[in-house]
């Protein structure tokens, strides 16, 4: 008879289990967020093996959702970030490829002239997503918030 070895739990079985209870319970990335104690940027991000949460932020995840005990060390795992595709097909998601395509080098070349040579960190950043009426049709707000990064001469 074969050894049976236990499968582990891996971040995209928490995942699933993540968008499970979120559609079970009807609720949406504002309110789990809110229950966690973080923003529902992070918080989906996060959700979606993007992020690690620290501890504590992965124990109220796994409360607030009814997650197995075993996801708790899961959602704290540092991310192994992959995309599925080059350019994605989805239109949303391909729209903002389609922004930084046409402004990535403006917004590059304003962040040289008022910072210098360097970077906006994706690490150390914050995001929200706003909608405001517009009487040309809603709009959609991204606020990003990243620190500056200074590239290093040796």
């Amino acid at each position: 008879m074969k050894d049976l070895v236990p499968t582990e739990m891996t971040k995209e079985d928490v995942t699933a289990m993540i968008l499970s209870a979120k559609k079970q319970a009807g609720l949406t990335w504002e309110e789990i967020a809110e229950k966690i104690g973080m923003s529902p940027v992070w918080t989906h991000s996060a959700s979606m093996g993007m992020n690690a949460f620290p501890k504590e932020k992965a124990e109220a995840m796994v409360a607030a959702m009814g997650l197995p005990q075993e996801a708790v060390s899961v959602l704290q795992e540092s991310p192994t970030k992959v995309w599925e595709q080059t350019v994605p097909t989805d239109p949303c998601i391909y729209r903002f490829y389609e922004v930084v395509g046409v402004y990535g080098p403006t917004l590059k070349a304003l962040i040289h002239e008022k910072f210098g040579d360097g970077i906006m960190s994706a690490i150390d950043f914050d995001m929200s997503v706003t909608r405001v009426t517009h009487s040309k049709g809603d709009r959609v707000k991204i606020e990003m918030s990243g620190k500056y990064l200074a590239f290093n001469s040796w």
